[in-house]
């Protein structure tokens, strides 16, 4: 048997690993799932592709709003608590969701509240769930539980939309019901696994550890840049919030097609992080990021292209692919080479700019719809994306020219 064979298997052997993958898995289907379920009821309610991107902006805004006080929370208490509760607190919210929509209740007013509320458990949790697996096997195996966390979080990714449009088409209820049984379960879960070790000593609040996430990333360039041509991709060229309006209205389908185009990015995502795994991005580390990102902006005109749904499901592959090899690479240059008593600070600043763009996006993408047209506002998203790549190689030339993934060299101030 090999070494790493014997690594696998040690992993897979190791509780708390276990455990964690199942809380990874279970909130991951859950996050897909009720986001699938949110935009599909709030279209059946309002017939709004502003109001579709109003969702994104009410998740957006607790981001934005609690980072300081989130990546805080995440470096100086139990990782495992603060995940746990949030993803209790994610499971209230659409228990709520699931009772509303029973009673003949759900307005899209409550849909937004409930949404935010996702968007402020998600806040929490987010920075901690991503921080803890360093404490909770040993640092030999540490690469390969990343790697298998990774996987295991894509295949949830996957199978989540497809999911969550089949429970839709069964019983509106059950969709929200389901996603309220899975966060329970994980924050139950997260709550009860062993650390290996603990997390670095508490330090006194203030002001500069409160902004040491933001010092941290604005010293290092290479990582500032991949976080902010992440930040512009995605908040130009992000279409997911107007899936519905093209299964609805465009392609003339239903929820099950809505759940299989939703599928589609995250099955692409699945794709490229198997491949790298197996072939990881070793050199020109900078040049694949930019390609990857111009990729994405070319998958996004497709989609507003597409002449039916197997070719539209074709481009959001081609969307979700692309998307992962930068995040892949940013995620290791923000990540790899910040100290652990720093982590839930870091990753909080990178969640901000990158996690929320996503929401931000939605609303972006939904006000321009709302504007100028779903093709339209498409088209216009993915254009822009590619616009922002060509001004990028000048702007960021720190990370255009990265060639490894070595730590970045301080500047003289944030």
């Amino acid at each position: 048997m090999t070494s790493d064979s014997r690594s696998t298997v040690d992993l897979l052997r190791h509780g708390g690993y276990v455990r964690f993958l199942y809380v990874r898995i279970a909130a991951s289907i859950a996050l897909q799932v009720q986001a699938v379920a949110v935009g599909w009821q709030m279209y059946e309610l309002t017939r709004s592709p502003f109001q579709l991107g109003l969702v994104g902006l009410v998740q957006f805004i607790p981001g934005i709003a609690l980072f300081l006080v989130t990546g805080q929370a995440a470096d100086r208490y139990d990782r495992r608590l603060i995940a746990a509760m949030a993803q209790i607190f994610e499971a209230l919210a659409v228990a709520v969701l699931a009772f509303a929509t029973a009673t003949g209740h759900l307005t899209p007013y409550l849909l937004l509240a409930l949404a935010f509320s996702i968007g402020t458990g998600r806040a929490f949790e987010q920075p901690s769930l991503q921080t803890a697996l360093p404490n909770i096997v040993p640092a030999g195996v540490l690469p390969r539980a990343i790697a298998g966390s990774t996987s295991a979080a894509q295949i949830a990714v996957v199978a989540g939309p497809a999911l969550g449009g089949l429970l839709i088409a069964l019983s509106p209820t059950l969709v929200f019901a389901t996603c309220a049984v899975l966060w329970c379960s994980a924050g139950l879960v997260m709550r009860g696994i062993a650390m290996e070790r603990k997390t670095a000593t508490r330090e006194p609040v203030d002001l500069k550890r409160l902004l040491g996430g933001l010092v941290f990333i604005g010293q290092h360039k290479v990582v500032l840049g991949a976080i902010l041509l992440d930040l512009f991709a995605v908040l130009l060229g992000n279409a997911t919030a107007l899936l519905p309006i093209f299964v609805r209205d465009i392609f003339m389908s239903g929820p099950l097609s809505f759940g299989a185009l939703r599928a589609a990015p995250a099955a692409g995502a699945l794709v490229s992080a198997l491949v790298l795994a197996r072939w990881p991005v070793a050199r020109h580390v900078g040049h694949i990021m930019f390609a990857a990102v111009m990729i994405f902006g070319t998958g996004t005109i497709l989609l507003a292209l597409s002449p039916g749904l197997p070719f539209a499901m074709g481009a959001m592959f081609v969307v979700g692919a692309s998307d992962t090899v930068s995040v892949v690479i940013r995620q290791s240059l923000l990540l790899l080479h910040t100290p652990d008593q720093m982590r839930g600070r870091v990753f909080a600043v990178g969640s901000m700019f990158t996690g929320t763009s996503n929401q931000l996006g939605d609303f972006r993408a939904g006000a321009a719809a709302a504007a100028f047209g779903t093709v339209p506002a498409v088209l216009i998203g993915g254009f822009s994306t590619i616009a922002v790549v060509l001004i990028s190689t000048r702007l960021f030339r720190e990370l255009y020219r990265a060639d490894r993934f070595e730590p970045a060299k301080p500047g003289a101030s944030a």
